[in-house]
């Protein structure tokens, strides 16, 4: 069973090592209504009430044209939390060039970028990301063994061109504490479920976490740290 005490102390554990959440922050939570967007959600509802940091937050769901509308009991979550819950709508598919399939990536890119349009048109600084653990240690395995780098997505990450950080509160979170807490509550359990789904690298990149942790905890977190000491002198 998972505890919502161990949850957030993790999420509090990330917060703090790197820094993600500053007085005057103004964060914007990318959602889809599943459950990693709705358990960050809730820690930032109850974050508010500590009054620790002064911060403001507000929710995003981005509907494409051939997605489902953001699942109701989950958006009456968000108004039980006193969640800001915006809407908007991304035309994915007509952004498509001639010959260009559609892919997992590319609507994710589409939806990406209007994410950090709406940041920047509407004065947020900060974008939360619902990734965690296994999401990070799946990205490293798929970039390494398909674009044959060492590379993730990591916790806190700021762009060059632009004035907004993405954080990654989840981090240190391995997915089936997520999905424990997620099934005691009984809270939905929303995914993507689009025709156009091509994601067998990432399917393949989960495949081998498992079978490198036995589906382990512990090995997952052990391999996670492995990517906060890196030596580099004993690399090629």
């Amino acid at each position: 069973m998972a505890e919502i005490k161990q949850i957030h102390s993790r999420i509090d554990k990330a917060i703090f090592e790197y820094n993600m959440i500053e007085d005057g922050d103004r964060i914007l939570i990318g959602v889809s209504g599943g459950k990693d967007s709705t358990l960050l959600v809730k820690y930032f509802s109850n974050r508010m009430k500590r009054k620790s940091v002064n911060f403001s937050y507000e929710a995003l769901y981005i509907h494409s044209d051939f997605a489902s509308s953001f699942p109701l009991d989950v958006k009456n979550l968000y108004s039980k939390w006193n969640v800001p819950l915006n809407t908007i709508d991304c035309d994915v598919l007509n952004r498509l060039k001639k010959n260009e399939k559609m892919s997992c990536w590319w609507c994710s890119c589409q939806r990406r970028t209007e994410l950090l349009n709406y940041a920047i048109k509407n004065g947020f600084n900060k974008i939360a990301l619902g990734h965690h653990m296994d999401d990070i240690l799946e990205t490293f395995i798929m970039n390494m063994m398909n674009k044959g780098n060492l590379s993730t997505m990591i916790p806190l990450f700021k762009y060059n061109k632009y004035p907004i950080t993405v954080i990654r509160p989840l981090c240190y979170i391995p997915e089936t504490m997520i999905i424990d807490y997620m099934n005691e509550k009984g809270y939905s359990k929303y995914t993507c479920t689009c025709s156009y789904q091509d994601n067998s690298g990432r399917k393949e990149s989960r495949r081998l976490l498992a079978l490198l942790t036995e589906n382990n905890q512990q090995k997952k977190e052990i391999m996670f740290k492995s990517l906060q000491n890196v030596q580099s002198e004993y690399l090629p």
